[in-house]
């Protein structure tokens, strides 16, 4: 039987609509990895892509996040095309509050699915004052995007979610699959199957080679973090902590439909603990805080009497203790502004993200005033040579792009990273325009480097070099070898003003241990006075 209750403009029942929800929230989640899982495999097969269609298919996600655009196009000065996609969001949340919280967003998603508290009797209280975190760090993100900086964008949820499936969740569920087919691969009868099985997932889900990513415990981790804080409180992470939820929240104060438990409610409390996010709360009567509604329709479901409805009607605001004040920006607007200061000194930045390769293009400034950590870029990069920065990239430049030629090298035929970034922090350059930039210069270590070292021949470097006038040059010279006779080998020297710093010489270089050809960022000299000989102007 449908009852009563005005949910939207047809009269379906709670439960209706509490069936509906769980459909989106597995749909959108469902989405969100397929978008993934795609980007990855078409950006692998297809890594020269000119057609702005798939790019703007994958960026989506982000697109529509209403906090990563706001804070970009501040820090940034600059409208992206396609940012003007938020604003539906924005439109969204003003008609139906925090609905994308809990219908759409996957990291809320899974925090609604892991709800620890309930396997525990006793859970510790945690005081409601603490919903009022959420927005400081709104504010603040937005304030230190005024000044030029988005570090705490590492907290967006869409780029949390982004992070944890590059770096830890979809690696180590390669490895696991590999280490299975591996095993498996032993037995004979099986070992067909197994490798139809390997050709099934690979490109299309995983990478033909394992993709190997820096610091997977530490993003893994951070996540499973957010999930444990559930034992506190249900999705303790979106109550409290979650600055796109707080901007939601702001927007659900004013939104149309609000969830309204009528006067002659009987008080009897059901709905009270079965709000997930607790915006249901008793004073002198039962009612419900709008900004932290996620109209989750749970409390609706629960209701024995029906008392519980979601008229579309103007509403008065309702003012919250925890809400935003002039106390609370005047602390975001003071925290910001000194936090970038204190990133800006000399006191925490030691210039380490000077000292790092970024991606083709890429201005250093400019990255950090525009790079909201998301890591697509390390996603679709299709020999895992860009990386999440975590020492390496300073304190401001935490979590943003670097290129580890040790790991991999960038792909002569590969723009991915600029194509799929949804800020363009790593300019959108064409493929030919790409192949010009340079990232870094090849430096020569000649106490490591085999023809000058050992007097052992090794071509590798010059050979790997991809460019159609090779950067890395040859010349013959008569030397002793280790077997005590005079010969000639090839020795490599560095034409610096033709090497684009991709990396692969470093990537490939056989030497044991560190390798004897190294690149460096541009403008940087390489201290050590050993790497002389080798490297020519």
């Amino acid at each position: 039987m449908v009852k009563q209750n005005r949910l939207g403009s047809r009269k379906l029942s709670p439960q209706t609509w509490l069936k509906l929800r769980k459909i989106s929230q597995i749909f959108f989640l469902f989405l969100f990895l397929l978008v993934f899982l795609w980007s990855r495999r078409e950006f692998y097969l297809n890594s020269a892509l000119e057609s702005g269609f798939k790019e703007t298919l994958v960026n989506l996600p982000l697109k529509l996040d209403p906090l990563a655009m706001l804070a970009q196009t501040i820090a940034s000065r600059r409208v992206l095309p396609g940012a003007a996609l938020a604003l539906l969001t924005v439109a969204l949340s003003l008609f139906l509050g925090r609905v994308w919280c809990g219908w759409f967003c996957p990291v809320g998603t899974v925090l609604d699915w892991a709800p620890l508290r309930t396997w525990k009797k006793k859970s510790p209280r945690v005081s409601e004052k603490l919903r009022g975190i959420k927005y400081i760090l709104l504010l603040i993100i937005l304030f230190a995007a005024v000044f030029g900086n988005l570090s705490l964008m590492i907290l967006d949820p869409l780029t949390i979610g982004y992070r944890t499936l590059t770096a830890a969740v979809w690696p180590t569920l390669d490895k696991g699959i590999t280490a299975v087919e591996i095993t498996l691969f032993r037995v004979p009868f099986l070992a067909p199957v197994v490798g139809w099985f390997d050709g099934l997932i690979r490109p299309a889900i995983f990478p033909p080679h394992p993709a190997v990513y820096r610091y997977g415990g530490l993003f893994g981790g951070f996540f499973l973090l957010l999930v444990g804080l559930n034992a506190l409180a249900p999705r303790f992470w979106c109550r409290y902590l979650c600055p796109l939820g707080g901007l939601f929240g702001i927007l659900g104060k004013f939104s149309l439909v609000q969830c309204e438990i009528a006067d002659n409610c009987s008080q009897c409390g059901s709905c009270l603990p079965a709000c997930p996010t607790g915006a249901i709360q008793q004073k002198e009567h039962i009612y419900c805080d709008p900004g932290e509604c996620t109209m989750c329709m749970v409390c609706a479901v629960d209701c024995p009497t029906g008392q519980v409805s979601f008229p579309a009607k103007s509403s008065p605001f309702l003012q919250q203790p925890y809400d935003l004040d002039r106390r609370k920006a005047l602390v975001s607007l003071g925290t910001a502004a000194v936090g970038v200061g204190l990133l800006q000194s000399k006191w925490l930045n030691d210039s380490a993200s000077l000292k790092s390769i970024r991606p083709p293009g890429v201005e250093n400034a400019k990255l950090l005033s525009t790079c909201i950590r998301c890591g697509e870029c390390s996603t679709v990069c299709p020999t895992n040579a860009i990386q999440m920065a975590v020492f390496d990239g300073g304190v401001e430049g935490f979590w943003t792009p670097v290129l580890v030629p040790s790991i991999g090298y960038c792909d002569y035929s590969c723009n991915a990273c600029g194509q799929v970034c949804p800020v363009e922090a790593i300019p959108p350059l064409h493929l030919e325009e790409k192949r010009v930039q340079v990232i870094g210069k090849a430096v020569i270590d000649e106490e490591r480097c085999l023809p000058w070292a050992e007097n052992t021949d090794c071509i590798v470097c010059e050979e790997m070099c991809p460019l159609a006038e090779k950067a890395i040059h040859l010349e013959e010279e008569q030397v002793v070898a280790p077997d005590g006779l005079a010969r000639k080998i090839k020795r490599p020297y560095v034409i610096r003003n033709l090497c684009i710093g991709c990396g692969i010489c470093e990537h490939k270089c056989p030497a044991v241990g560190e390798a004897a050809i190294k690149v460096f960022p541009p403008g940087t000299q390489a201290q050590n006075q050993r790497m002389r000989k080798g490297n020519q102007n």
